[in-house]
């Protein structure tokens, strides 16, 4: 292919997203970063170019990261122990000390370097206790009955939508951590990112809410990247449940993107961050390339 043929193609790529542009103008999207895309600085890099996209075009882009393993160093470096139960990290005083220090320093900082420095669009923190107010997350053990008690991890149960909308309506964009005030002692409180998400996306009622981890969307048979489902109606997420297409860790994760339907999300995407500016191609072609979730019609 010649120089001028490659132009060429650049234009058709963008005349092909001309239509996407223009329908998605001020409209707000919540974009939940998290996986190894964290951990990968020429994946994060190219995501938060496509972020930076979004907000050029005039998409209000919010953007909200978890930081797992960020979190598990630090506290193997201060000779804390890890303890999970039933999937969540217990989060003691301790804990909550490390947990706040690399969401705020360290993964958010660095999330707002890239925005600012590298792709020159206006970012600023909105950490998630200043706008999510929660509620001590506890649960019952299935076998035994007894009380689940995760220590200082929380519910979202209100979401300050208006410092978001404020922040976003100023050409500015959020990026938030996944933490919250306990309603009822004022402390601070870890928060899952993917809960944190669906309860801003609900909140704000946005356009679309994308998921952005490791894996290509949901999978008919997850060693087979071409099983992909590209399209998938709520109405058809029990029967999927059943036959065992969606299980293990992917179930609270679909459950949150009905969820988020249901409260008036239009459209949840599951999008591989791995693959380079997967975000753009989700939203600005018309295959996509993850797994779009909508309500039936």
């Amino acid at each position: 292919m010649t120089t001028v043929e490659q132009c060429i193609e650049k234009a058709n790529v963008l005349i092909e997203a001309v239509p996407y542009i223009q329908d998605f103008r001020g409209s707000a999207v919540v974009v939940k970063v998290g996986g190894s895309v964290m951990e990968s600085p020429e994946n994060l890099r190219r995501l938060m170019s496509d972020v930076a996209f979004m907000r050029t075009v005039g998409i209000k882009a919010i953007v909200v990261h978890g930081g797992g393993k960020a979190i598990s160093r630090a506290m193997a470096g201060a000779g804390i122990a890890p303890n999970f139960v039933r999937g969540l990290r217990v989060t003691d005083e301790r804990t909550v000390e490390v947990v706040e220090e690399v969401l705020k320093r360290q993964v958010n900082a660095n999330i707002l370097r890239l925005l600012n420095d590298n792709f020159h669009v206006l970012a600023r923190p909105l950490h998630g206790d200043w706008i999510l107010t929660v509620r001590k997350e506890t649960g019952v053990d299935p076998e035994t009955g007894e009380t689940l008690d995760w220590g200082y991890v929380g519910e979202p149960t209100r979401v300050k939508a208006q410092s978001i909308i404020d922040m976003a309506d100023a050409g500015v964009i959020p990026v938030i951590t996944p933490l919250g005030q306990g309603e009822e002692d004022g402390k601070l409180y870890n928060v899952n990112a993917d809960v944190a998400a669906v309860a801003i996306a609900k909140a704000l009622r946005v356009r679309k809410l994308v998921f952005i981890s490791d894996v290509p969307g949901l999978l008919r048979d997850v060693s087979d990247p071409t099983t992909l489902i590209s399209t998938l109606r709520v109405g058809n997420v029990a029967k999927l449940k059943e036959e065992g297409v969606i299980s293990g860790g992917m179930i609270p994760k679909v459950d949150s993107c009905v969820e988020a339907i249901a409260a008036g999300v239009q459209r949840v995407h599951l999008v591989d961050g791995r693959m380079p500016h997967s975000l753009l191609l989700e939203i600005f072609t018309k295959q996509g390339v993850g797994t779009e979730i909508k309500a039936d019609e």
